[in-house]
């Protein structure tokens, strides 16, 4: 990674990013939960990126405007627009966005659970990058987490009934993150790691945009029905989850190695759960007089499955229910 930091840096604000990465990100997934609740997925998950990066762009722009120094501040080349558009599209649009649309399938605990084979990819790609067997330490502990996820998801009333699109969504989104994150550390981006994590998250959320103008998301929202508890979750996932989340996961990137990194995903699960189990999700809402949150979601479901079978008439497959009885990680059945 071009911007990475040559001075180790401590061992506290390694411990700070991590903590803020492990908690933080772990209650996303009820965030993103309560946002898709009455807003489109991948509009709503793009607005969050593109207001994130704009707004850190314009604080870093403000910044260097009416700072005293005459240093000239670093701006963008073309080459660092295009890694961003990279990193962000495998990220934020494959990760995130199939985590969001995962989420419309199967309960938000569930995928945390599912994500949290992400290391596993991590360390794969590395090995075949680096051309370096992972060290017995790595391998005890990716095995030690693979354990994990089996016991989390052991217990699960239902378990048998989870939706495979919501499960293969998940694996895809744990894809496509592990191959960004080790991307990102050696694309050409800017120096200071700010910059490259505003144009990342300005980059990934124009691609969930245009994702979910093409899945045929505009047609299906109505403004009337967004309910002010899911435009707080947007908030919320903009300063915390984008801003500060994602802007220590980045730093973490470039300035410790990827299986320390990765370690996130094994503490995401155990917040998101507990998240889940004290916050329960609406089933109705006042803001919403056309029904319940299943309706937005069923709404969501089949634009999916119409988009992706190529007709807005077709029935979704036999084995994609649209309720389930799993309730890990939601506070009510999904």
């Amino acid at each position: 990674m071009t911007y990475a930091n040559s001075s180790r840096p401590s061992t506290a604000a390694v411990a700070i990013a991590l903590l803020i990465v492990y908690v933080v990100w772990g209650s996303t997934y009820l965030g993103i939960a309560v946002m898709i609740e009455t807003l489109p997925p991948l509009l709503a998950a793009g607005v969050r990126y593109v207001t994130a990066g704009l707004l850190m762009l314009g604080a870093i722009t403000a910044h260097a405007r009416f700072r005293r120094r005459a240093q000239r501040a670093e701006r963008p080349t073309a080459a660092h627009w295009r890694s961003a558009f990279v990193v962000g599209s495998l990220l934020l649009l494959g990760g995130n966005g199939g985590v969001v649309l995962a989420e419309l399938f199967i309960p938000s605990g569930v995928a945390a659970v599912l994500v949290a084979t992400m290391p596993i990819w991590l360390a794969v790609f590395d090995a075949v990058l680096s051309r370096r067997r992972p060290s017995g330490l790595v391998i005890g502990g990716l095995i030690a987490g693979i354990v994990g996820v089996v016991i989390l998801l052991a217990p699960v009333e239902g378990v048998d009934d989870l939706n495979p699109l919501g499960i293969a969504l998940v694996i895809g989104a744990t894809v496509s993150w592990a191959a960004g994150s080790l991307y990102a550390r050696r694309a050409p981006l800017p120096r200071s790691q700010l910059l490259a994590t505003g144009i990342e998250m300005l980059g990934g959320g124009i691609m969930l945009i245009v994702a979910g103008a093409l899945l045929g998301e505009i047609g299906r929202t109505n403004v009337d029905d967004f309910s002010v508890r899911s435009l707080l979750a947007v908030a919320y996932l903009i300063i915390f989850g984008s801003i500060v989340a994602f802007t220590a996961y980045t730093w973490l990137l470039a300035n410790v190695p990827v299986s320390t990194v990765g370690t996130y995903a094994y503490v995401n699960p155990i917040v998101a759960v507990a998240l889940g189990a004290r916050v329960p999700l609406r089933t109705d809402h006042p803001a919403n007089p056309r029904g319940s949150r299943d309706h937005h979601r069923r709404r969501g479901r089949d634009g999916l499955w119409s988009s992706a079978r190529g007709g807005a008439g077709r029935a979704r497959p036999r084995g994609c229910p649209a309720r389930t009885r799993l309730r890990l990680g939601t506070g009510v059945a999904d």
